[in-house]
């Protein structure tokens, strides 16, 4: 697939995580950040002024990994002729895709819904995320108020204690992987049809898609425990879980009554057999707590290394529980980390894409300055110096801030 343009309004995690994965095909990924209001000295994106500073203020740890690799532009886009610009640079740069994520209330008066911006340019693809999708136009959303109302909290944490947020904003991700595929498919329905199409992704629904293995079961007479918090352990392969031992915790996971007998076939682990009433799934089940607690006596006697050698021997899954230092440190990891270079030399390792591409880069231009490409798109865009500097005079768009 040949490479394309995309402008995106994008702030926060979702969208600016879908177009990175745009950057990692070889796009053109512009990001259209709003200009700043009188006294605002943090204008554009939120995310560029959380964490520690990388390169300068606009610049800090939060935003850079998924920013890297593209291009920033400032519009004012409550004025007319703020959305004229825009139209106009859909038209001279032949935009392909514009996405958005802000609430579906503000498409319209932002000039930036599909109707008017598909009369620019009749094949254009536009995506929007949104916490409910249009249906629910005035409602904001963030990945944690996601997570708690479509119920992932409740089903994340130690049983005996509180609803827990998930380690990294699932929902975010989600949303942004599901602005890629769309985007994706439309293309190739634009192939064949040449017409564009409008994509909505719903924060929330996209979230409900991933409970599989727990909405179904409402329907199917499901007892209370198995859509409720189970720490570290599965609903339902027992007996998958966390085990100390004496030197960290190894995570072990059986899937299969063969794999219960690979794992009561080593010496220290027979006794767990008990006269074979845990040889299926429903007595594994039922015995669960105490096969828990049978378990970590054993683990907890070795260092993991020799647990991890004799699950190994008996090819029972398991893994070392990891920090993130040392998930940085893996090989399989660090072979596909690409990079950029801050201002000021220093290298950052990214975190991989998802796939292995073709012809992917190994190294990323590092995340835009806010405003930092203001004035040549517009001239790219067939704007002159006098035209250039009247736009930024009026307010109607800007360059980086001093």
């Amino acid at each position: 697939m040949k490479p394309r343009t995309i402008i995106s309004m994008e702030q926060a995690l979702s969208m600016t995580y879908a177009t990175l994965r745009f950057v990692h095909l070889g796009w053109r990924v512009i990001r259209l950040e709003a200009t700043p209001a009188p006294g605002d000295r943090q204008p554009g994106d939120p995310n560029r002024y959380v964490g520690g500073k990388i390169a300068d203020d606009d610049r800090r740890s939060y935003y850079v990994a998924p920013n890297v690799g593209k291009e920033a532009i400032a519009l004012n886009l409550k004025e007319p002729e703020g959305q004229a610009i825009l139209r106009r640079l859909i038209e001279a740069l032949e935009v392909d895709v514009f996405c958005c994520n802000t609430i579906p209330s503000r498409y319209a008066k932002l000039g930036i819904d599909y109707a008017t911006l598909s009369r620019a340019k009749p094949d254009l693809i536009w995506a929007g995320i949104s916490a409910q999708g249009p249906a629910y136009p005035d409602v904001p959303g963030y990945d944690p108020m996601i997570q708690a109302m479509l119920g992932l909290m409740e089903v994340t944490g130690d049983p005996n204690g509180p609803p827990t947020l998930m380690g990294i904003p699932v929902v975010d991700l989600k949303a942004g992987d599901e602005v890629y595929a769309n985007v994706l498919l439309a293309l190739a329905d634009k192939a064949e049809t040449g017409q564009g199409r409008r994509i909505d992704v719903s924060m929330a629904q996209a979230a409900a898609s991933w409970l599989i293995t727990l909405l179904p079961l409402i329907d199917m007479n499901c007892g209370p425990e198995e859509i409720t918090r189970w720490g570290s352990a599965h609903r339902k392969f027992i007996p998958t879980n966390a085990y100390p031992t004496k030197d960290g915790f190894i995570y072990m996971a059986l899937g299969s009554n063969v794999q219960w007998q690979r794992l009561t076939a080593i010496p220290k682990f027979a006794p767990l057999k008990a006269g074979g009433r845990r040889d299926a799934a429903e007595g594994r089940y039922r015995e669960r707590e105490d096969i828990y607690r049978e378990i970590g006596a054993i683990t907890a006697q070795h260092d993991a290394a020799v647990i991890a050698a004799d699950f190994a021997k008996a090819q029972v899954p398991h893994a070392r529980i990891n920090d993130i230092r040392a998930a940085h440190a893996l090989e399989l990891v660090r072979a596909k980390m690409p990079a950029t270079t801050a201002p000021g030399g220093r290298t950052i390792r990214l975190q991989p894409p998802a796939v292995d591409l073709p012809g992917a880069a190994a190294h990323y231009r590092f995340a835009p300055k806010y405003g930092e490409h203001t004035d040549a798109i517009l001239a790219e865009a067939g704007f002159t110096a006098d035209e250039r500097a009247g736009i930024l005079a009026r307010g109607l768009a800007s360059g980086p801030l001093a």
